[in-house]
């Protein structure tokens, strides 16, 4: 698919106020169906910005594992720097940078661990080299050579030889439930769509916003 006319498609289109859903997380499962159906690179990596507990941010790219019970669901080690500023301090954001269709997906929302069961199903559906990665490595922290993660992953590989790799305690998931949404859609001229949707009241609250 040509993914220079798609995005002049949509930027032409626009994003009116009459095509965008009142439930925000039924208008974000509909267009991540059509970045996928487009062909966007990988539409679930998303940028999650964290802040520790003095509001020092940080941010990098995750993947999204899945919106369920209206939060976005994520997987990391607990020891990894952004678990431990989520574990201090919930509240987090995420960009969906859709640049291929000149679109992005912000959430603001608060972040909570899942519950066990919930991590070890998930666990189960990696592939076992990613299983056994996260045993072997203890994410975010300083490292002396390759050589030193290599032999973690041969002596975790020995160690779980010929059985099932059960997930570590220091592995699971986050759901970041949103307090806010705001869905941008590119147009020429810098004259932007954007809708913002933010929690009332147990409902959404919606508002087109300057560009």
């Amino acid at each position: 698919m040509d993914l220079t006319a798609t995005r002049a498609a949509f930027e032409e289109q626009g994003l009116r106020r009459a095509d965008v859903d009142g439930d925000p997380l039924v208008q974000f499962e509909r267009w991540f169906a059509q970045a996928q159906q487009v062909g966007v690179h990988q539409p679930e990596a998303v940028a999650l910005a964290t802040a520790d507990v003095r509001g020092r941010p940080s941010v990098r790219h995750v993947l999204l594992k899945g919106v369920e019970d209206g939060a976005f669901l994520f997987f990391t080690n607990y020891g990894s720097r952004k678990a431990t500023e989520l574990d201090a301090n919930p509240w987090a954001a995420m960009v969906f940078p859709w640049h291929e269709v000149s679109r992005q997906v912000r959430v603001c929302g608060s972040a909570h661990r899942l519950e066990p069961a919930a991590s070890d199903a998930y666990f189960a559906t990696r592939p076992r080299g990613s299983q056994l990665g996260a045993w072997a490595s203890t994410q975010s922290h300083p490292l002396v050579a390759r050589a030193e993660l290599e032999a973690r992953v041969a002596a975790q590989t020995e160690r779980w030889e010929g059985r099932a790799v059960q997930r570590p305690e220091h592995w699971g998931g986050f759901a970041l439930v949103p307090v806010e949404l705001e869905f941008w859609q590119g147009r020429p001229d810098r004259l932007h769509d954007r809708f913002r949707y933010t929690r009332v009241d147990g409902g959404w609250d919606l508002e087109r916003l300057s560009p």
